[in-house]
């Protein structure tokens, strides 16, 4: 018989939605993203910190965020919400049918073109899976913020976190054959310096500067150019346009270099920029993340 404790119990959902709200930093946004009243919300934290007997959420009228006691909360909770959905999986029957909500995050325009289709042949698949999909051309705190997943294009920082490499791609230097015809084709790598190179602002680069391979092995050229965007599909588009040399990964730019809508210039150099699938847990422990992984990866070998 276990002894009484000093506190009653919070409910998991309570936990669930805590969780939530500090991601969010924002009842009204969490309500939205649950589907609930505010007011819900508003009561459902208000009867954990009366369970807890503690303060747990510092509020204005635009945003919430933790107080010391909340701090401690939100790390057990989200072990605890963790141990729940491994001890779900480890019940499960070998092979069932994943189930439940998977949360997952990518940049804009590899989302909406690679990501988002396949998403959805693989709730076709599996309808009992419920999949949330961000956009998010920024770096994600995969942990804080909740993500199950994120399907990353390039560089992986974060060595607290699983990598699994699922496809293989490089990003190539090309331009219009208007812009060239005005401008010139550069014939050597320091001729970009002279160019208009437009810039994205991608998650793994450092503005202002391409690294890449060549036949000298990695170089680092510095670029400027009138135009800047967090979005390569208007980066795509503004070279299409004319307005100067772009780097930009071969799945995005190969349709307009196959019509002739783009021309690759120095093609001796790239940069490696692999699709990687990035997540905090082992995916023996985790079938939705499993699954989605191992779908990801053979949909993009197509």
């Amino acid at each position: 018989m276990r002894a009484n404790l000093s506190i009653n119990q919070p409910l998991l959902e309570d936990l669930e939605l805590f969780c939530v709200v500090v991601r969010r930093s924002s009842f009204a946004a969490s309500a939205l993203e649950l589907g609930v009243s505010n007011a819900l919300v508003s009561k459902r934290i208000a009867i954990l910190e009366k369970t807890l007997q503690v303060r747990l959420l510092h509020r204005t009228t635009r945003k919430v965020w933790l107080t010391d006691h909340g701090h401690v909360v939100h790390q057990w909770a989200q072990r605890i919400l963790a141990d729940v959905d491994q001890l779900a999986e480890a019940i499960s029957q070998k092979g069932s049918s994943p189930r439940g909500l998977l949360r997952l995050c990518t940049s804009s325009g590899f989302g909406r073109n690679r990501i988002a289709p396949a998403i959805s042949a693989l709730v076709r698949k599996y309808p009992e899976l419920e999949v949330q999909l961000e956009l998010l051309d920024r770096p994600v705190d995969l942990i804080a913020e909740g993500f199950h997943l994120d399907i990353r294009i390039g560089q992986v920082q974060e060595s607290h976190l699983i990598a699994r490499r699922i496809a293989e791609n490089e990003r190539i230097l090309c331009a219009s054959p208007a812009y060239l015809k005005r401008h010139g084709k550069p014939r050597q790598l320091s001729d970009l310096s002279q160019h208009q190179c437009i810039v994205i602002r991608e998650r793994d680069q450092e503005p202002g500067r391409w690294n890449l391979h060549g036949p000298h092995g990695p170089e680092t050229i510095k670029i400027k150019g009138s135009l800047s965007a967090n979005n390569g599909e208007l980066v795509h588009q503004w070279a299409i346009e004319g307005h100067g040399i772009i780097l930009r990964s071969i799945w995005d730019v190969g349709h307009s270099l196959a019509e002739g809508r783009l021309v690759r210039v120095l093609p001796l150099y790239s940069q490696k920029a692999d699709v990687w699938a990035i997540y905090p847990t082992r995916l023996e422990t985790v079938a939705n993340v499993r699954v989605c992984v191992q779908f990801l990866e053979k949909w993009l070998l197509k």
